[in-house]
């Protein structure tokens, strides 16, 4: 069935289908269609796979994914412009630009955390790109798997966009395939196994991974404002399964329990246990612990300078701080390449932070709102991931930019033809240096041909 679906997007992208301005239009309009007419199944689905209010499903997947769609169908004949480009001294005369063209055939792999946007946002700029696309969604929300492969026929073009339904055999069979380009989202065990494949084509890839990403505190900031934003970005947004969520607090060691105790103040109920339960770790607990197993619920919890190595600080929604005291430190004591890295801090500290902290991302001062402007890229480094997409970024993320060379038959230079001379090579290399008697040399044919 893969190797059927792929060739069947090959021979619609072979034939032009989604090459003009209009098609992709019209695919981005369909989204928009879908999402006005369907919003209340879209929710549905979401709370069916995450028992996501409609609420948070609105504003984290539904209203973000209609102004992705928007944005790109505001910019895309900007976007598809050739963009013109200085031309060399040694090429008069001519011209010169970059034509964004479409990869082909690309094949996206979406999570299930946020099922809807994580799916349908790549989707975006690999339409507005030109591309045949096949989409991936999540086995693990089948809900949503469901509508989509449901709902995406009924609103574009299903001999160019399709929707693969499936486990790991499914996924394992598209992998199997040659791809223009993979864009995976996810964790690194699963992204290696996907660049593997990739490889064997010498397939592109773009992979969105997530990482630990560290909020650093300062003990000069507005900590009423900033532990509340610190809060709502870590349990306002899917109860803390969201790449760009807080995951751990760097603070000075003094100003600590302060932030300890803020913190306190504001936090609400959420779930998850298993990941205290590691005896150094158990010992480390400034706030909460408490679980109920029957409803698998446990309160936010807090752990205060918890061992690197240990689980805590690999995977969950439980938050430890641990001290700093410049950045050097700092640097030293973050987990390596975060997709987004979140400091509360005074100006100084934000240009130091800015200028010598590697992150897929930066946000001074808040959580999570970096990912809601369409003119910033979005993506990971290093085991955070490669690529990155969002607006136009979405758009070159599955395209291939062209360099093209235009010139007319005028202005022959004979230098550049054999026999090579002494002469010759005098303007040659004062076309390479950008002499400009050289070039009027050059054109006017001197040095003559002896007959």
């Amino acid at each position: 069935m893969a190797e059927e679906t792929v060739r069947e997007l090959r021979a619609s992208f072979a034939a032009g289908r989604t090459r003009s301005a209009e098609w992709r239009a019209e695919q981005l309009k369909g989204l928009i269609r879908m999402i006005d007419e369907k919003e209340a199944e879209i929710s549905a689905a979401l709370h069916e796979d995450l028992a996501k209010p409609h609420m948070e499903s609105y504003l984290h997947e539904i209203s973000l994914t209609k102004s992705s769609c928007k944005f790109a169908l505001n910019g895309l004949k900007n976007w598809m412009k050739p963009e013109k480009i200085p031309a060399s001294i040694t090429t008069f005369p001519s011209s010169a630009q970059i034509v964004p063209e479409p990869l082909g055939v690309v094949l996206i792999i979406s999570a299930w955390n946020y099922p809807f946007i994580l799916s349908i946002d790549p989707v975006i700029g690999a339409i507005a790109a030109g591309n045949a696309v096949v989409l991936k969604p999540s086995e693990i929300a089948p809900a949503t798997s469901s509508l989509l492969a449901n709902l995406l026929p009924e609103y574009v073009d299903n001999s160019c966009i399709k929707v693969v339904e499936g486990g790991v055999p499914e996924t394992t069979a598209l992998l199997e395939q040659r791809w223009d380009k993979i864009f995976y989202t996810g964790n690194g065990t699963v992204a290696r196994i996907v660049m593997a494949a990739a490889a064997k084509h010498l397939t592109p890839v773009a992979l969105e991974l997530g990482g630990k990403s560290p909020v650093v505190v300062d003990s000069n900031v507005d900590l009423h404002v900033a532990v509340k934003r610190i809060v709502v970005g870590k349990w306002g947004c899917n109860n803390g399964q969201a790449c760009i969520a807080p995951d751990y607090i760097i603070t000075t060691k003094s100003f600590a329990p302060e932030l300890v105790a803020s913190l306190k103040r504001v936090l609400q109920f959420t779930r998850l246990q298993d990941l205290i339960e590691e005896k150094r770790v158990a010992d480390k607990i400034v706030y909460g612990g408490e679980a109920d197993e029957e409803q698998l619920k446990i309160a936010p919890t807090l752990l205060l300078d918890v061992p690197q190595d240990s689980a805590i600080m690999t995977g969950g929604d439980i938050w430890a701080l641990a001290s700093y005291c410049d950045v050097e430190k700092t640097r030293k004591t973050l987990l390596p390449d975060p997709v987004s890295e979140l400091c509360f801090q005074n100006k100084k500290l934000q240009g130091e932070f800015v200028a010598n902290v590697p992150a897929g991302g930066m946000l001074v001062n808040d959580t999570a709102l970096h990912l809601t402007n369409p003119y910033m890229p979005f993506g990971g480094v290093g085991d955070s991931g490669m690529g990155c997409y969002h607006g136009k970024f979405g758009f070159d993320c599955f395209s291939h930019k062209k360099g093209v060379l235009i010139r007319g038959f005028g202005g022959e230079a004979n230098a550049r033809y054999p026999p090579y001379t002494t002469e010759k090579q005098k303007i040659l290399r004062g076309l390479i240096k950008g002499s400009f008697i050289a070039l009027i040399l050059a054109l006017l044919g001197f040095p003559r041909e002896k007959h």
